[in-house]
């Protein structure tokens, strides 16, 4: 396969498929490298932050670490991802209470190009602002969204959003309608809503 330079793609859309990436990440204790190809047939789950020991950032992956085994349940890998190194994910584990509850892959992006990649890098900071992006099993990029880094996101909501995008991916003939959740009705494109709105 050739290599992809990621520094010269646009920033992916909705609809674009992952391209493969050799992620640096700590993960169960230790610096690894992980490459995104290893997770195909699952669903992916990408989480970009600003920065490690800031003030926002704990209070959303502690609540996605709260949540972690009910997205590993649900098919999904939790990818959360910032430009500082590998080295100081690991000192801010060692450091936070909080962040000590992790257990997904924290992925060192000091570059910024998967950040750039993303769409969510801030150059003239070197920081991403907060992203979440979510790719299906076949490696398509399914949902995002990209917040200003003082707004914090809703685990509960992109759980929401994964069952939707996997109901969809299952289910090809439906779609979901607002705050759709698991149990609810769907609707078929198409359908007559005339009398329904």
């Amino acid at each position: 396969m050739e290599e992809l330079d990621i520094m010269e793609m646009r920033p992916l859309r909705i609809g674009d498929t992952l391209p493969e990436l050799e992620l640096d990440v700590f993960y169960q204790g230790d610096e690894k490298k992980l490459k995104t190809v290893d997770y195909e047939g699952k669903w992916q789950i990408f989480f970009f932050y600003p920065a490690d020991f800031t003030f926002v950032c704990p209070t959303e992956l502690e609540e996605l670490a709260g949540m972690y085994e009910d997205f590993k349940n649900a098919g999904a890998e939790i990818f959360s991802v910032s430009t500082d190194t590998v080295f100081v994910h690991k000192s801010w584990k060692d450091h936070s209470d909080a962040i000590a509850k992790v257990e997904f892959p924290m992925v060192a992006d000091p570059t910024g190009e998967i950040s750039e990649l993303f769409g969510t890098y801030i150059y003239d900071e070197g920081m991403a602002l907060r992203g979440t992006f979510i790719i299906d099993p076949d490696g398509k990029l399914v949902a995002m969204e990209i917040h200003d880094n003082s707004i914090g996101r809703s685990g509960k909501e992109l759980m929401r959003k994964l069952q939707a995008a996997k109901f969809v991916y299952e289910h090809g003939d439906k779609v979901c309608p607002a705050s759709w959740e698991p149990g609810k009705d769907t609707l078929e494109p198409g359908m007559d809503l005339v009398g329904k709105i």
